[in-house]
């Protein structure tokens, strides 16, 4: 096994793979930017809100007032730079920080799609993906190679695997496959869809979308490997994408995915690309086609980077599983929801009234959540267990401020979760601002009293 792995290792493949990836990775990532500046979300999300919810560990990490925009104006140059291939290493590095840093600043915005595109930017830190039709290659032709590893372009086929096959696995559970929810419930809001609108109201197709949802999901990844069902497979990820834009408001991660998968076509297809672009800008061609192979050496440096890079990929893969480790139901709790793929699998709703209490008077009032949060910000809190807890404390450094005695804080929530009725959430006599967040269960969120089965 290990000298399979040794042979491997030293296989290659065409460059072009690569470059039109970082290419095609750079400009997706520039207009979902521009995307995000034009509606106004900088101010929405990161300026106005009083309070921002943030994740266990980089508490710390906090948008910075008017120059919040410097962080997305550093992130969509740094895009530009990935796509085009100038200082490379450089640009992958600030475009993972600085997207990263904005997808922590407020949980609130949470969503799978900005964690694939994290974990993507990272790993093409460590690729040679500059090695062809890139600015550095045309202006240094002594660093262009027409030929890198193999396993340069596969991990990102392996990252994209892994994102569809264990979305297709959460999707292995009783609430999707055997009462079709949440879609029961989303579908039915889209009766003005040309051909589809009358036929969304129908049971048998929200059976029909949830099954064949969870067999595209489990199957796509090997049918884009297999030569003779690519294009097939292809034809499927853009009707599934672009249908699923159509039903959804899910911005621009159905367009990222259909662009991402063409990874796993034949290096030719991207050459075709690459050489149409070249004629386009009038590139000197013979610099990046010149037959060179790049050769990664078994040094010091680059065994602790495959190492690395092994761990990584093992973390990808074990993470979302780190819910088994908790009781109760997954979907209740959300202990260890959060990147491990499950994509639009749950429709939840929650109402979270505050109550605040003079630890020494004992005199008590309730607060108006529209006071710190904004309308969005309210709707998430009311339903994830995590955001209460870190609003409590919130409520009671406010108040304590206010001269109000050790403020106790203690919450009557109430959630429905895919169809069912709401039912209490929170323990209602659990002092919140005593509890602290961790890895460990939270005890104060109630028990579900029903099963949903699955992974």
């Amino acid at each position: 096994m290990f000298k399979k792995i040794q042979i491997y290792c030293t296989q290659s493949t065409s460059a072009t793979t690569l470059a039109f990836f970082r290419l095609a990775f750079g400009l997706m990532m520039c207009l979902s930017l521009l995307r995000f500046m034009s509606y106004g979300w900088i101010d929405r999300f990161y300026i106005q809100p009083l309070f921002h919810f943030t994740y266990y560990g980089f508490e710390w990490v906090k948008p910075i007032g008017m120059y919040t925009y410097g962080i997305f104006a550093l992130a969509f140059i740094s895009a530009l730079g990935v796509a085009v291939g100038y200082r490379y290493r450089l640009s992958a590095v600030l475009f993972f920080l600085s997207f990263t840093y904005i997808e922590l600043m407020d949980k609130t915005t949470y969503l799978n799609h900005y964690y694939f595109i994290s974990i993507v930017s990272f790993m093409l830190i460590f690729l040679p993906a500059n090695a062809f039709f890139s600015i550095d290659a045309y202006r240094n032709p002594t660093k262009a190679y027409q030929f890198i590893p193999r396993w340069t372009t596969d991990i990102l086929k392996l990252l994209l695997g892994i994102v569809y096959f264990y979305a297709g696995l959460a999707k292995i559970n009783s609430d999707w496959l055997f009462r079709a929810m949440p879609l029961k419930i989303w579908l039915p809001t889209n009766p003005n869809l040309p051909f589809l609108g009358s036929l969304l109201n129908e049971n048998w197709v929200h059976f029909a979308f949830s099954w064949s949802g969870m067999i595209y999901d489990l199957c796509i990844p090997f049918l884009l490997l297999y030569k003779r069902t690519r294009w097939f497979a292809f034809i499927l990820v853009v009707i599934f994408h672009v249908l699923t834009k159509v039903l959804f408001p899910i911005g621009v991660f159905p367009y990222i995915m259909i662009v991402s998968t063409l990874v796993f076509f034949d290096s030719n297809f991207h050459q075709k690309i690459l050489e149409r672009l070249s004629r386009w800008f009038q590139l000197n061609w013979s610099i990046f086609e010149n037959g060179r192979t790049l050769v990664q050496q078994s040094t010091f440096v680059n065994q602790v980077k495959w190492s690395f890079l092994s761990l990584f990929l093992l973390f990808q893969i074990v993470f979302p599983f780190r819910y088994m480790t908790y009781p109760d139901e997954l979907f209740w709790t959300e202990e260890g929801f959060r990147f491990s793929w499950r994509v639009m699998l749950m429709e939840k709703a929650g109402y979270s009234q505050f109550r605040v209490v003079d630890a020494k008077t004992k005199e008590e009032f309730f607060v108006s959540n529209s006071q710190f949060l904004n309308t969005f910000q309210e709707k998430q809190m009311g339903f994830q267990p995590d955001f209460i807890l870190e609003y409590a404390h919130f409520l009671h450094d406010y108040y304590k401020k206010t001269g109000v005695t050790d403020p106790e804080v203690y919450v009557d929530s109430y959630v429905a979760l895919n169809g069912r009725l709401s039912k209490p959430y929170i323990d209602s006599n659990i002092n919140l601002a005593k509890e602290h967040e961790s890895f460990q269960h939270k005890t104060w969120i109630l028990p579900f009293n029903d099963t949903i089965k699955g992974f």
